[in-house]
């Protein structure tokens, strides 16, 4: 465990990335209120100022339709992990990134539960992908850098906002049967948002 500042632990992802000589596909997981959102784009202005072209991506971007996510009810805590379309993500987006720098930038749009027609895009080499999202690790999405934002369940529990109590079952269940503390290269802790802590895993 090393405290640090967000700004540090920034430098250290950029530093991580920077080390590979091609593509690379970064991921970062974390429960809604860890705003993974936030840490992903943080990192882009760096790589940029490091030579790096940014692709950033939302997992949010790539769900199944309101017809399959909600097939169980809108508040189902079993379905929660399912409603990711996984393997578009890996088929469009990531795979594709790795082997020549084409990818799809969107698939479904989940305010109007339709298709955004996005065309593909090409990025030139030794540019990075910067993916956000939640209950990403563990399935099969291939990356050269997954980072996971971790807080005490108590914390969790506080922090969640009162119509998205349903949703905790779901990651007690990832955190004990997926163990994306022991899946991810970068464990970050953020407890304490302004003060968070690397614990750091093997790449």
């Amino acid at each position: 465990m090393r405290p640090v500042t967000t700004a540090v632990l920034v430098d250290d992802l950029v530093r991580r990335v920077v080390e590979h000589d091609g593509r690379v596909r970064v991921l970062v997981d974390g429960a809604p209120p860890t705003r993974p959102s936030d840490l992903a784009d943080a990192l882009v202005a760096p790589l940029r100022a490091a030579g790096r072209a940014v692709v950033r991506v939302h997992a949010e971007e790539f769900l199944r339709p309101a017809s399959v996510r909600f097939e169980h009810g809108r508040h189902d805590a079993d379905s929660l992990e399912d409603r990711l379309d996984v393997g578009a993500l890996g088929r469009e987006v990531l795979d594709p990134f790795a082997a020549s720098g084409r990818y799809l930038p969107t698939l479904w749009d989940v305010r109007t539960d339709r298709a955004t027609r996005a065309g593909y895009e090409q990025a030139p080499d030794r540019a990075v992908l910067v993916l956000d999202g939640s209950l990403l690790l563990g399935r099969w999405l291939d990356a050269e850098l997954t980072v996971h934002l971790t807080v005490r369940r108590a914390t969790l529990e506080r922090r969640v906002a009162a119509d998205d109590r349903w949703t905790l079952p779901a990651f007690a269940r990832y955190d004990e049967e997926t163990e994306p503390m022991q899946v991810a290269d970068v464990v970050v802790h953020v407890d304490d948002p302004r003060r968070p802590a690397i614990e750091e895993r093997a790449l």
